[in-house]
Parts: C-alpha cells; sequence; structure tokens
C-alpha cells in the first residue's frame, strides 16, 4: 500500500499516451452489462484516458480523475468525458452519485483504505466497481526470453521496479478488494507493432527511468541486439498481446 500518491508517469505523459496498451472493446461492453445503470462512470487514475474512452461509449458520462496535472493535459477528449485533478484517495464527487468505479494499471499504487472509504461514498448502491492490470507482454517464446530479463523478477530490472508492482505480478489476486466479488470472463490486449513501437512502449516503464537516473544508460541497450536478430525486419509487425487480470465486485 503506497502512503501517497506516487508519481511515475508526469514526465512522460506525452509518450504514455501514444505507447501504453489500449484495452478491448469486449471489457467495456462486459462491464455495461454488469452495471444496473450507466448515468455516471469515475474512471480513476485515468492517466491520459484509456480506459475513460471505452467507457465513454457505454455510460451517458464519465468523470476521469488523475492526481497529475501532465496526464490530464494529454488526456484524450470525449463530449462525454470530464477531466479532474484530484486523487483517487480523495473524490471531488457526490455522496452515491457513481454507477461505477473502474481502476485500469494504477491501484498498487493507491492508499486502498483511503481509496475504498471514497468508492464506498461515492458509489450507489449495488453499483460495480472493476480494478485491473496487465502484466508482461508477449511476443513468441523466443523473443519473450530475452526481454523477460526487464520483468519484475527479471535479472535487468528486478531491483528497479517499485515495491507496489508485485501485485501486477501477482495477477491482482492477493491485493485488498473488500466486496462482493462477481464472476469476470478473461480478456486480452492484442496490439500489432513494429520493433520501434515496442521500445517507445517499454521506454515509458518506470523501472527503465528509474535504471537510467542512476547508471546512465538506457538498460534496453542490454536487450536490443539479441531482440533485433529474432525479430528481423523492424518495420515487420507483430502482434503483442497482453493479459488482462480483473476483478470486480458490488458496491455495497
Amino acid at each position: 500500500m503506497s502512503g501517497g500518491f506516487i508519481d511515475n508517469f508526469s514526465t512522460q505523459s506525452k509518450e504514455y499516451s501514444f505507447s501504453r496498451p489500449t484495452y478491448p472493446e469486449s471489457l467495456f461492453e462486459f462491464l455495461s452489462t454488469v452495471t444496473p445503470q450507466k448515468t455516471l462512470a469515475w474512471d480513476c487514475a485515468t492517466g491520459n484516458g484509456q480506459a475513460a474512452i471505452g467507457l465513454s461509449k457505454y455510460f451517458k458520462k464519465v468523470i476521469a480523475s488523475d492526481a497529475s496535472k501532465n496526464q490530464i493535459r494529454h488526456g484524450f477528449q470525449r463530449k462525454n468525458i470530464d477531466f479532474k485533478l484530484f486523487p483517487a484517495e480523495n473524490a471531488e464527487l457526490d455522496n452515491e452519485s457513481v454507477d461505477i468505479v473502474t481502476v485500469a494499471q494504477a491501484l498498487h499504487w493507491f492508499d486502498f483504505d483511503k481509496f475504498y472509504y471514497n468508492v464506498k461514498r461515492v458509489g450507489k448502491k449495488d453499483g460495480i466497481i472493476a480494478v485491473w492490470s496487465y502484466d508482461m507482454h508477449k511476443i513468441n517464446p523466443q523473443i519473450d526470453k530475452v526481454t523477460d530479463r526487464l520483468d519484475v523478477d527479471g535479472e535487468i530490472l528486478g531491483s528497479y521496479w517499485n515495491k507496489e508492482t508485485k501485485y501486477v505480478k501477482e495477477k491482482y489476486k492477493t491485493i485488498l478488494f473488500p466486496f462482493e466479488e462477481i464472476s469476470v470472463p478473461t480478456f486480452k490486449a492484442t496490439l500489432y507493432w513494429n520493433l520501434h513501437q515496442l521500445w517507445d512502449y517499454m521506454k515509458t516503464w518506470s523501472s527503465v527511468k528509474r535504471y537510467y537516473s542512476e547508471n546512465k544508460r538506457d538498460p534496453l541497450d542490454l536487450v536490443k541486439p539479441e531482440v533485433k536478430t529474432l525479430w528481423g525486419d523492424e518495420l515487420n509487425k507483430k502482434e503483442v498481446t497482453w493479459d488482462i487480470n480483473i476483478r470486480a465486485g458490488i458496491i455495497k
């Protein structure tokens, strides 16, 4: 549990908005089917609004909040998305006003007790909370074996990841979740990237930034030669996938 707002991404907000995976339409369609009312959705720690965009197709209005001014500044604009600057633990929302609360790839940074207090305060009775994360990307066994050296338990960046990232590696199964859980289907994010796009994505990792700050060199350089050989033409696109680990529950 974090003791306060941990800002790992503001310095690269623009890159984050274009280099992070998007979520499948089926995820938001599912969330709409299990949410009794569809007047207001609150997407916490929205970043640039990747999840908010998906919600906006199914809910009348979306409040997309973040504690980072830079992230909000680079948010994807939609008519029914209202970007707000406040932390998830101190929601500037009315009591019992929200139909669904979502957190995409961010819950592990929160102060759980304070956040869940806010969820129960602003959430409507029988509303929904859904939280999800995605783990290391997958391409093929040969490339994965090399890039896994940069993972949370990898030899290169293992000690440079924040301790909270363990919850992501554990697929959110060990994270505190005091709600009546509902069963959820499996979801996967899929993109088709060339090698340059893969590097751009990996450069947004907080561990890469920390490694560079301490060692004055890019840790990706330690795997680039081998990955380039395995990839072939750098402009060729390959399927990149992420398993989405989701938990959803009913707000009482």
